[in-house]
């Protein structure tokens, strides 16, 4: 594979014509946020000034002068999440520490300590992802999480950041989209997501899938322009009785309606394993009502009845998160209903209020606190961040995990036994529930009666299940316990735990270990440790000397580490390029080569001689785009689909060790992909599917399962193929087979 230069982003500088636009982007900040006091518009001119004056020499890789960006990102900030004076003027102001001479004093002297705190949270923020160590990037991480707890307006301003870098991002090279990208569907937009903000989520999203996937963007962005007049008027009949019956009501409302986010769209495909013209719910109607907050409950519930005179409701579609709002503070009615065509449409009800919460998340939702008294769980899940950073985890790759995780999880409500509502992701289990109410509760619970039935720990909960925890002072946590909860309290608790069980035999563990090291002549040094633990995929010392007090390693294990490393001094612990089932076994002479003769380059010139490893989670094969990511100075590079959610996770942390990767033609060279087929069963449909793939294309079979069940067929097919090409030309073939409905590459 080779990578296309990134064209030259041409632009004119005219200083006249500069300081025009310059204006007239503050011009449209001020109207956007319409400030409500002399004081506030001049305490923002003030930053305006200071920022343009640090400013002024720099400019973007556009060409462009730098100020457009910290006034874009405070228009965004004003404008589409609803943001006040302060973060304006910290949008404004941050990057002036990190790029000028300016101090956070000098800010704190000018504009008060507040502003100097949110900047200086902002400028650590950016520096979390120049660090290339994951341990720095999750200690750097724990920080910024304690300052979102302190003061949310962090993140909303890195959010806008973010937003803006993401749609000027044409102007970097392809590794530094590849790299913003990932760092943005990791963290970024589930972050946005946590906080309410629903159109900066969908949108940071759809850019990231335009870098990382940018001919399926392009595939579906088409397709939506394509349908957009069909739709139109589809819909334009769909709400007339609608909103023709809301009149006669004397209902004020507005009523229109919504794609889905084209990352959406894709995401939907990949999980029905469906083309884009069978989703059926690429769009949305939603309904806005004006109504007053004492009665917008019941007007909701009114406007849902209108709808269901004209349309048969699907009962099993119904959410209410009016009764019950999400964690991010979401508010609305959503029913599905059949349309006149016979195809499902979902309609959102929702009044002003809960629709400015909808579209601005957090900043909303504490204009209306203070106004209501309310506290909701938006503000519970900000305290619970506090808990989560002080129950620190020495893995830390998992603890970035975990956080992201924490944010992107919807929410269910149960109730104890006592009535005491409870919230907790939406696949939690009984397990998490117990931890939930206290550590020991959790570390000695045995089961549950959950709605009176008795229920074992790995119980997945529902919404609004009543759950009373069942306990044995006989019972302990184990480390298989760690697949059965997602929550971040369980999962921290049972590796404390199961930690300090463990460390109860390192002791013997590590003096049983120091017999052998000496028995083969090996001095039992701290240095020398660490090698035989890295060399045998421990993640602590105090695992290791478990591992050994059990008998899982044994003198063996340090004789076969000996015999590998210990030859005239240490030797450098490197390994050689495999490709994990990658190659067909009669191939593996061949595969070697491939480390020698691939083309392996990092910028535009250099090539280096690095042995790798062909990652098994995505099994990239030639004609995908890949990257190579170096993770550790002693282990191989390892090369990933660009697409792959564990490449998204390692280029957030390692982000400055990816490597530029080409394929290099070796047609002799087979990899091995896997394909999934559905259909209608008849007879000889498995011979059909054999020929075509042995005979016809002329491609090896590795395995081939098949099941049948009331009529219907379902197969996965690993075979081994030269390239992409190779690849979807046996798509295509088998598409066409007579009762074949699908056909997919498995992922």
């Amino acid at each position: 594979m080779v990578y296309r230069k990134q064209p030259e982003m041409k632009y004119q500088q005219d200083s006249e014509v500069e300081k025009r636009e310059i204006l007239k982007r503050y011009r449209n900040l001020l109207r956007l946020w319409k400030p409500r006091n002399p004081v506030d518009k001049k305490v923002v001119r003030k930053a305006f000034k200071m920022a343009l004056e640090a400013h002024k020499d720099m400019r973007r890789k556009t060409g462009e002068p730098y100020i457009y960006h910290p006034l874009s990102v405070a228009t965004i900030a004003a404008g589409e999440i609803g943001l006040g004076a302060t973060s304006i003027i910290c949008a404004l102001l941050h990057d002036v520490v990190e790029d000028t001479e300016y101090t956070i004093e000098d800010i704190r002297g000018l504009f008060g300590d507040k502003v100097a705190a949110i900047i200086d949270g902002l400028t650590k923020i950016k520096g979390i992802f120049i660090q290339q160590t994951s341990s720095i990037h999750a200690e750097n991480f724990k920080k910024i999480l304690l300052t979102l707890s302190d003061d949310v307006r962090v993140i909303l301003v890195k959010l806008a950041d973010r937003l803006h870098n993401m749609r000027t991002l044409d102007a970097l090279t392809r590794e530094k989209q590849l790299k913003i990208s990932s760092e943005t569907i990791y963290l970024y937009a589930p972050l946005a997501h946590r906080l309410g903000l629903h159109a900066i989520k969908s949108e940071l999203e759809d850019l990231a899938l335009k870098y990382t996937e940018p001919s399926v963007y392009d595939t579906i962005s088409r397709k939506l322009k394509e349908s957009a007049k069909s739709r139109s008027r589809f819909v334009n009949k769909f709400i007339y009785p609608i909103k023709k019956a809301l009149a006669e009501k004397g209902i004020r409302f507005e009523i229109h309606d919504r794609e889905k986010s084209i990352a959406a769209i894709w995401l939907k495909m990949q999980k029905k394993e469906v083309p884009f013209e069978e989703i059926y719910d690429i769009f949305a109607v939603r309904i806005v009502i004006d109504s007053p907050v004492e009665t917008e409950k019941s007007d909701c519930w009114k406007v849902y009845s209108v709808i269901t005179d004209s349309y048969r409701p699907n009962m099993d579609r119904l959410r209410d998160w009016i009764s019950i709002p999400k964690a991010n503070g979401y508010e609305a009615l959503h029913t599905t209903v059949m349309s006149h065509t016979g195809q499902w449409v979902e309609i959102q009800i929702r009044s002003r209020r809960m629709d400015e919460i909808a579209e601005k998340g957090y900043a909303a939702h504490w204009k209306y606190k203070e106004a209501l008294n309310i506290n909701s769980r938006l503000d519970n899940w900000l305290d619970r961040i506090k808990e989560m950073i002080e129950s620190p985890d020495a893995d830390a790759l998992s603890f970035i995990d975990d956080v992201k995780g924490f944010f992107f999880l919807d929410e269910i409500s149960v109730f104890t036994p006592q009535g005491e509502l409870r919230s907790l992701p939406a696949s939690a289990t009984v397990l998490d529930f117990a931890y939930a109410i206290h550590s020991e509760v959790g570390n000695t619970c045995i089961g549950a009666k959950v709605d009176k039935k008795l229920m074992p720990i790995t119980q997945t909960l529902k919404n609004g299940q009543q759950v009373e925890i069942i306990t044995s002072m006989k019972q302990a946590p184990k480390e298989e316990w760690l697949s059965y909860v997602v929550t971040t309290r369980a999962k921290t608790s049972i590796k404390w735990a199961v930690r300090a069980e463990k460390k109860k035999y390192a002791r013997s563990g590590r003096e049983t270990l120091g017999k052998w090291f000496a028995e083969i002549g090996l001095d039992f040094s701290t240095g020398n440790v660490k090698k035989f633990l890295a060399a045998n995929n421990f993640n602590s010392i105090v695992d290791l000397y478990f591992s050994v007090s059990q008998g899982t390693i044994g003198v063996k294990d340090v004789k076969l580490f000996a015999a590998s490393n210990f030859r005239n001094g240490w030797l450098n612990y490197v390994s050689r390029g495999t490709t994990t089932e990658s190659a067909v076994e009669q191939d593996e002479a061949s595969q070697d080569k491939i480390i020698k003769e691939s083309t392996l380059q990092s910028g535009d010139t250099d090539t280096l001689a690095i042995d790798y490893n062909v990652s098994s989670c995505c099994n990239p094969i030639p004609g995908d785009e890949v990257i190579g990511l170096l993770t550790s100075d002693k282990l191989p590079m390892q090369i990933h689909r660009t697409n792959c959610a564990k490449a998204q996770e390692l280029m957030t942390v390692y982000g400055k060790s990816m490597v530029r990767v080409n394929w290099a033609n070796h047609e002799s060279i087979s990899f091995l992909a896997e394909i999934k087929v559905t259909g209608i069963d008849r007879q000889g449909l498995m011979n059909e599917i054999t020929r075509i793939i042995s005979n016809d294309l002329n491609l090896n079979i590795k395995s081939f399962h098949i099941d049948a069940f009331n009529g219907l067929t379902e197969g996965s097919i690993a075979l081994y193929v030269k390239n992409t090409a190779n690849l979807n030309d046996a798509l295509s073939k088998l598409n066409l087979v007579d009762g074949i409905t699908h056909v997919t590459r498995v992922n």
